[in-house]
């Protein structure tokens, strides 16, 4: 049994944003995660628009925050969190290492893009391949980009791209987009913009350093520089399905980052939000450890 007083369930840059800002306020905090510190940074080849810290790696800037949080005090552990309950004002979170037991909890499992399960795909992701236009589309300036989906995101992402892009593609599954009408309308304005609807990727081709091509569902090979994927993204909430208020499967939260359960707070990509950057959920994640102090000392 471990106890603290807080538990950061995730350690991507909002969870560990969250933990080393309550350990810095001279809280215990434990921050669990199954896999390795950083979330997507860890998928992320390139990033150039973090505040502060000019062009550096994925890799790097998850390092910088996991060494941060844990100089503040932070104790970080590789277990992945099975169930959660409340009893009085305390948190019980079973574990697939020790039962945690909190003051306050905050949740910040973040979010899955759903993936096109092509061959390629994995391969070539971070080398051309991505799921975030705005992180990664200044680096194809003047080059063909693919944009794969039909909804707002998708089209949105594609509007932005068309900006920077010598080229976009945009291919999408139905022979009719889903995004809003307004939306169709600025994409279909953009004259560097062309459409395969009815189609899908069969497979994303490249030299084994970066991707070349993509093959579509009709055989027909296209030379692209990068393949930008919109097909959805999933939140990592089923922890909190039926213990806390979900929308669409995303952590319902106020500005303070509260959820509908007292002393549980929600930051990142877990929760709903309108924008998901890395610079974001690392405010989502000091909102969090400031409003987790602010429950706590109400216990007092």
């Amino acid at each position: 049994m471990a106890e603290c007083d807080v538990l950061v369930i995730g350690c991507g840059p909002a969870g560990l944003t969250a933990a080393g800002y309550a350990a810095r306020a001279g809280y215990s905090v434990i921050a669990i995660d199954s896999l390795a510190p950083g979330g997507q940074l860890l998928y992320i080849d390139e990033i150039e628009n973090y505040p502060g810290t000019g062009k550096t790696s994925g890799y790097a800037l998850a390092e910088s925050f996991e060494k941060e949080a844990v100089s503040f005090g932070t104790r970080i552990e590789f277990w992945g969190a099975k169930s959660i309950r409340k009893d009085g004002n305390l948190f019980h979170v079973r574990t697939t290492g020790e039962e945690v037991t909190a003051k306050a909890v905050i949740f910040a499992a973040g979010a899955a893009h759903s993936h096109l399960g092509c061959p390629g795909e994995e391969e070539y992701q971070g080398k051309g391949v991505s799921y975030c236009a705005t992180c990664d589309g200044p680096f194809f300036k003047g080059k063909t980009i693919a944009v794969v989906g039909g909804g707002d995101t998708a089209l949105t992402d594609a509007i932005y791209l068309s900006k920077l892009g010598k080229e976009v593609i945009v291919i999408h599954r139905r022979n009719e987009f889903r995004a809003q009408k307004v939306l169709q309308d600025r994409l279909r304005a953009q004259e560097n913009v062309s459409l395969e609807l009815g189609k899908t990727v069969k497979s994303i081709n490249g030299s084994g350093s970066n991707v070349t091509s993509i093959t579509l569902s009709d055989g027909s090979e296209k030379k692209v520089d990068a393949v930008f994927i919109f097909v959805g993204i999933v939140p990592n909430s089923g922890l909190l399905d039926g213990f806390a208020e979900l929308e669409r499967g995303f952590v319902v939260t106020d500005g303070h980052m509260r959820t509908s359960v007292p002393g549980l707070f929600a930051a990142g990509d877990v929760r709903t939000t309108p924008f998901r950057q890395v610079v974001t959920a690392a405010g989502d994640g000091a909102a969090a450890a400031h409003s987790a102090d602010e429950y706590i000392q109400s216990l007092r």
